[in-house]
């Protein structure tokens, strides 16, 4: 299934706000059926609140609110269809530490109302790579799989929409990489995914991505289309000492267009020419630099080229009326 086929889920102008605490901005955005998108940003930017929203666990500012629609019912309005659309993984485990594997699975089939749920369990624990463990109480278990479990629990009532905060994090790589395996194979069966996630290595598995800050879109569309829009060149530059490196590039090209990355250097310059006064600087520093060449823009580089716009915005004044 594709977009052309309309969208499953779909926030217009939300806005939620707890207190003074603007979360949501006028928030809007559209997910397609059969489509894994990911709302990517920092800790406070919106996203576990956008992803409440679409649960139906949180409804949108009563003045100007917007509207979310999932499946074209307000999820909020009618909880019901809601819980029997869209299945939840929040951030923490919120299992039963003290139920067996399968006994969790076990109630959140009959919570749901799913009499028959042998079969589904079953199949759940073969994809998952449970069902040597099914007897071990969930206390017991790693963090890769009880995300896993939380995983089939959710998917037991076979929900079209899964809705996933940040389900890797405090995850080992390893658990990280099988969970992806899980939800290709998931998503391969037409189910449609909207997740969170910190990770912008993560983020580029995705259909499409929302990169969000402050409760706000600032660009939405397919990872490598991101990528390819960014401005400027960025150059990787290996350099020793690198934090002498970085501060000594920022007063050359601007502490917004230089990030470090590990022992590296991204300088973001207008073309590759522009670079040779941050080279000249480094060396007149005494700084060794082992090598320095142009990239593709990760989607870190474009989220931080996006965000220093945002802030480049701001901070020019209005012109003034005559």
């Amino acid at each position: 299934m594709t977009l052309s086929d309309g969208p499953i889920v779909q926030l217009h102008a939300a806005r939620k706000a707890f207190g003074t605490t603007r979360a949501v901005d006028g928030l809007s955005f559209s997910v397609g059926r059969g489509e894994m998108f990911g709302i990517i940003g920092p800790d406070g930017a919106g996203k576990t609140t956008a992803l409440r929203l679409i649960c139906g666990l949180l409804n949108v500012d009563a003045v100007d609110g917007g509207t979310v629609r999932v499946r074209g019912v307000d999820p909020f309005a009618q909880h019901r269809v809601a819980a029997r659309t869209i299945g939840y993984v929040s951030q923490r485990f919120s299992l039963y530490g003290d139920l067996s594997i399968d006994e969790n699975i076990e109630f959140f089939a009959r919570i749901h109302g799913v009499a028959d749920f042998a079969v589904r369990r079953q199949r759940l624990l073969d994809l998952t790579g449970l069902s040597p463990f099914r007897s071990r109480l969930a206390e017991r278990l790693s963090g890769g799989m009880k995300q896993k479990l939380a995983l089939a629990c959710t998917l037991v009532h076979e929900p079209p929409v899964l809705v996933l905060d940040e389900p890797t994090t405090g995850v080992d790589p390893v658990s990280r990489r099988e969970f992806w395996k899980l939800l290709a194979e998931f998503l391969s069966q037409g189910l449609t995914i909207v997740m969170a996630t910190p990770y912008l290595d993560e983020a580029e598995r995705c259909g499409r991505v929302a990169l969000v800050a402050a409760g706000r879109v600032l660009a939405e569309d397919e990872p490598g289309r991101l990528q390819a829009a960014a401005t400027g060149t960025l150059i990787e530059v290996v350099a020793d000492p690198p934090r002498r490196a970085l501060e000594v590039a920022r007063t050359i090209a601007g502490a917004d267009r230089v990030q470090l990355f590990g022992d590296r250097l991204h300088v973001r310059v207008a073309t590759g020419s522009d670079f040779e006064p941050v080279r000249q600087a480094l060396l007149a520093a005494g700084i060794d630099i082992a090598g320095a060449r142009p990239i593709v823009a990760t989607l870190e580089d474009v989220f931080i080229d996006r965000l220093a716009r945002v802030a480049a915005d701001k901070a020019t004044p209005a012109p003034e009326r005559v």
